[in-house]
C-alpha cells in the first residue's frame, strides 16, 4: 500500500526545496562523471560529452547573461548525462584582469582617496585578490542557486598555480617558433587605465565632430582635411594615390615647412590606399597616432614622430602647445590657421569617437614597444602543415570541425579573422599573469635596450640576481584562449585531456565570438593540433520585457538571484528558453517568469493527483499490468513527443523541446488525460482502474524524466516520493536514463 507523502499536502515551495536539493546531489558526488562510473550509474567505455562553463569574471555578481547560459549549458548536460554519457561540465571563474583591477582602484579612491601606486604593488594585489575572493564565493553560490550540475570537484581559475603553468607554457613555445614577438608598434592607449587595450575592448560612440580643410603653409601645393588638427605637428608625409592626375607630379617631392610655428618636413608619397574620391583626395600622415598611417609609413619607411604622450598631453617643442590636453590644442591649432589665412573651411559630420569600454576615457593610438602574437607568420603544425594562425582559425570552421549555430555567424567569424591584425597581449596593470620574460639589469626600462641575449623567457624564473622580470602583464584573453584544455590539465599528458578534449560544445554569448571563440581555436589549433570544440552555440541577449537592452541608466537591471527566491529557479530557467532560438534576445519580464511558476504548480498538482491514485498499485509488477487500447493510444502519443524532444535537443533546438513538453504536460496530460481518467479511476472496474493507473504513472515518470534537464528542481523533488519499479530505475532523477533509447 502506497500512502501518498504528507508534503504533497502543500503548495510547492522552491525557495525551500530548491537549497535542500542542491545540497543532495553536491553530496551524492554524481556531478563528477568518475563517481558516476564508479556508482555504476555510467560504463566506464561510454561515448563522452564535455563542455566547460564559460567563466565569469570575478567582478561582481551574475547577470541575467550568466543565468541565459546556465540554464541552457545545464538542460544540454543533464540530458547527456541521463542518456549514459561519461557526461564532464567543469566550472571556473576568470580573473578579467583590467575590469578587477579597475574595480578595486575605483574603491580604493572612493573610500581611501588613494591610488594602487600608494599601496605599492604587493599591497594592491592583495587587496584585488582578496575582493576576487569574495567575488568568487558569490558567484559560486549563484551558479548553485541556478541549479548547474557543474563539477566542482575539477573548478579552475584562470590565475591559479595550474593555469599559470599553462600560461607560461604556451607563451613560451609561441615565443620560441617566433610567433610572439615584442616590438614598437600602434597600440590602443588608454590615458586613464593608463594601458593597451585591444581593439575588442573599444566601444565606439557615434557623436558630431568637425572637418577642417586647410593647407600646411601658404605655398604647399595640397589641401588636406582633419578631424584632428592636433596630431598634425606629427606629420612626416602627405599621401595622394598614385594615379591621381592633380597630384601625379608632386610624388617624391619634399617640402620643408613652418605650420603654425612647429618645423615639419612633408614628403608627397603615393599609395594605392588612398581613395582620390574622398575629401581632396590627398591624407595627411602622421605615423605615431593612427595605424592606418603608422602601416603606410611602415611601406614608405617614413619617420615616425610622437607628440601625443600616455596622459592624452601634447609633447612638441612649442611653448604654447607643451602639456597641453589634445581637445585644448586642437582649438589653439585652429585658431594659428585661421590668423594664417590657411583653413580653408569646416564641415560638421558624424563620427564614431572610439573610447575605452572600461573606463570610458578616449582612446589614443600611440607607438610602444609591447609583446605581440604574430597571427601571419607561417609556421609547421602538428600535421606537419605550413600554415600560419589566422589560417588555422579559417580551417577549423569551414573544414566542419567546429560548427558554429546559428549558421548566419560563421560569416562574421570569417570577416573578422579576414580583417585580424597581430595581437598586442601586453598590459600595463598590475593584476594578472606576469610576462615570463626576464631581461637582464641596466637594459633600460622594462628592458627597452635589452638585445636577444639579454633576455630570457621560461615558464620559470632565470638563475642569478641579475635578472628583473617584465613589469606588464599578460591580456586576460591569452589565458582564458586556454580555457578547454588548461582546465584539463594541459600542458600535462593527463587522462581527462585524453578522455575530453576537444569538447563537444562551447555555448556563449554571440557578443564575443570574436573576444573569446576566435581566440580558444587559434591557441588550441597551435598548441594541440586540434580544434577546442566541435559545436559553438552561440545565444542572444536578454532584454527587458519591452526589448530594450537591460542597463542601469535605464532600471531595468534584473537580479536572477532575486527571481530565483520569488519564483524558482525553475521558472527562471523555462522563461529564458521556451520559443528563444539561438543568437535570438530573449525578452524577460516577471509576467513571464510567473507563468512558469505556475507550470511548475501544474506539475506538482498532477504528480499530486497520480500518486494519490497509485495507492493500491503493484508497482513490483508494472510490466505485467495489461493496459487497454485507449490508454495504449495515450502512451504512443507521449512516446512521439519524446522521440521529437530527443531529436530537438541532439541538435541544441532547446526552445522547441521546452515548448514541446510545456504545452504536452499541461494541455495533454493535466488537462485531458488526466480529467478523462477520472471516472475509471473510480469505478468499480479494477482491470480499467489498473489500466489508468499503469498509464497515468508511466506518462508521469516519463515526463519527470524528460523535463528534468529543463526544471531540475521540481522534477527532483517529485521524483524521491515516487515509488520503485521497473521503469523507475535510480533513486536520482539526474542519473536516471532518458526515457527514450
Amino acid at each position: 500500500m502506497f500512502n501518498l507523502p504528507e508534503k504533497f499536502l502543500k503548495p510547492y515551495d522552491p525557495t525551500q526545496t530548491e537549497p535542500e536539493i542542491y545540497k543532495k546531489w553536491e553530496e551524492s558526488g554524481l556531478f563528477n562523471p568518475d563517481v558516476s562510473i564508479e556508482k555504476n550509474y555510467t560504463a566506464a567505455d561510454a561515448e563522452k560529452f564535455s563542455i566547460v562553463l564559460p567563466p565569469p569574471n570575478v567582478t561582481g555578481t551574475m547577470h541575467t547573461g550568466h543565468a541565459l547560459m546556465l540554464a541552457i549549458e545545464d538542460s544540454i548536460v543533464r540530458y547527456h548525462r541521463m542518456t549514459g554519457k561519461k557526461t564532464l561540465w567543469i566550472p571556473g571563474t576568470d580573473h578579467a584582469a583590467i575590469a578587477t583591477q579597475t574595480k578595486v582602484e575605483k574603491i580604493l579612491l572612493k573610500e581611501e582617496k588613494k591610488s594602487r601606486h600608494d599601496l605599492g604593488r604587493e599591497e594592491f594585489l592583495n587587496r584585488v585578490n582578496k575582493f576576487a575572493q569574495e567575488s568568487h564565493d558569490t558567484i559560486v553560490n549563484q551558479v548553485k542557486s541556478m541549479g548547474a550540475s557543474v563539477d566542482w570537484s575539477r573548478e579552475a581559475f584562470t590565475l591559479d598555480e595550474t593555469r599559470g603553468h599553462a600560461v607560461y607554457t604556451a607563451f613560451k613555445q609561441m615565443y620560441e617558433e617566433g610567433l610572439i614577438y615584442r616590438k614598437n608598434r600602434i597600440v590602443n592607449w588608454d590615458p586613464k587605465g593608463q594601458t593597451t587595450i585591444s581593439d575588442d575592448e573599444i566601444v565606439h560612440e557615434e557623436t558630431k565632430g568637425k572637418l577642417y580643410y586647410f593647407k600646411y603653409s601658404p605655398d604647399f601645393p595640397i589641401t588636406i582635411a582633419t578631424t584632428r588638427p592636433e596630431t598634425k605637428v606629427g606629420d612626416t608625409a602627405v599621401a595622394v594615390n598614385p594615379e591621381d592626375k592633380r597630384y601625379k607630379d608632386l610624388i617624391g617631392q619634399t617640402f620643408n615647412i613652418d605650420f603654425v610655428g612647429v618645423p615639419l618636413e612633408i614628403k608627397i608619397i603615393g599609395d594605392e590606399e588612398v581613395d582620390p574620391e574622398f575629401g581632396t583626395g590627398a591624407v595627411g600622415v602622421t605615423p605615431a597616432h593612427s595605424q592606418t598611417d603608422y602601416d603606410m609609413a611602415t611601406r614608405h619607411d617614413l619617420p615616425i614622430k610622437q607628440v601625443i604622450n600616455e596622459y592624452a598631453k601634447m609633447e612638441v617643442e612649442d611653448e604654447e602647445l607643451a602639456g597641453k590636453k589634445t581637445t585644448i590644442a586642437r582649438e589653439i591649432i585652429i585658431e594659428r590657421l585661421r590668423n594664417a589665412d590657411l583653413l580653408e573651411k569646416e564641415e560638421e559630420i558624424d563620427q564614431n569617437l572610439s573610447r575605452a569600454e572600461r573606463t570610458n576615457a578616449i582612446i589614443e593610438p600611440l607607438p610602444k614597444l609591447q609583446w605581440w602574437i604574430n597571427v601571419n607568420k607561417e609556421f609547421t603544425n602538428k600535421a606537419g602543415e605550413e600554415t600560419t594562425l589566422k589560417n588555422e582559425m579559417i580551417k577549423a570552421v569551414k573544414s566542419g570541425d567546429t560548427e558554429i549555430l546559428p549558421g548566419r555567424f560563421e560569416k562574421t567569424y570569417y570577416n573578422w579573422i579576414e580583417n585580424l591584425r597581430d595581437w598586442c597581449i601586453s598590459r600595463q596593470i598590475w593584476y594578472g599573469h606576469r610576462i615570463p620574460v626576464w631581461y637582464k639589469k641596466d637594459t633600460g626600462l622594462n628592458g627597452s635596450d635589452a638585445t636577444d641575449d639579454q633576455i630570457y623567457v621560461g615558464t620559470d624564473a632565470p638563475e642569478g640576481d641579475d635578472w628583473i622580470q617584465d613589469e606588464d602583464t599578460l591580456d586576460t584573453w591569452f589565458s582564458s584562449g586556454l580555457w578547454t584544455f588548461s582546465t584539463l590539465g594541459w600542458p600535462e599528458k593527463t587522462d581527462d585531456l585524453n578522455t575530453y578534449h576537444p569538447t563537444d560544445l562551447l555555448e556563449t554569448g554571440y557578443d564575443i565570438i570574436f573576444f573569446w571563440v576566435a581566440r580558444m581555436i587559434l591557441m588550441s589549433t597551435y598548441l594541440l593540433g586540434e580544434v577546442p570544440f566541435k559545436t559553438v552555440y552561440l545565444h542572444g541577449l536578454v532584454r527587458d520585457s519591452q526589448g530594450r537592452k537591460i542597463s542601469k541608466s535605464l532600471g531595468n537591471t534584473i537580479d536572477p538571484v532575486e527571481l530565483n527566491e520569488k519564483y524558482g529557479a525553475d521558472a527562471l530557467r523555462m522563461s529564458l528558453m521556451v520559443g528563444i532560438g539561438p543568437g535570438s534576445d530573449a525578452n524577460l519580464g516577471e509576467d513571464k517568469i510567473k507563468a512558469y511558476k505556475k507550470f511548475s504548480n501544474k506539475i506538482w498538482n498532477a504528480s499530486r493527483f497520480v500518486l494519490e491514485n497509485l495507492n493500491d498499485y503493484n508497482f513490483d509488477k508494472h510490466n505485467e499490468i495489461s493496459i487497454s487500447e485507449d490508454d495504449q493510444k495515450n502512451l504512443d502519443e507521449l512516446n512521439t513527443i519524446l522521440k521529437d524532444v530527443t531529436d530537438d535537443v541532439e541538435n541544441y533546438r532547446l526552445y522547441l523541446a521546452t515548448e514541446k513538453l510545456y504545452h504536452y504536460f499541461w494541455h495533454t496530460f493535466a488537462d485531458k488525460i488526466i480529467e478523462e481518467s477520472k471516472d475509471a479511476l473510480n469505478g468499480g472496474d479494477v482491470e480499467l482502474r489498473q489500466s489508468k493507473q499503469k498509464m497515468l504513472y508511466t506518462i508521469l515518470v516519463n515526463s519527470l524524466k524528460s523535463l528534468h534537464p529543463f526544471m531540475p528542481y521540481v522534477t527532483e523533488e517529485i521524483w524521491g516520493e515516487i515509488p520503485k519499479s521497473s521503469i523507475k530505475d535510480s533513486d536520482i532523477l539526474m542519473v536516471a536514463k532518458w526515457p527514450l533509447k
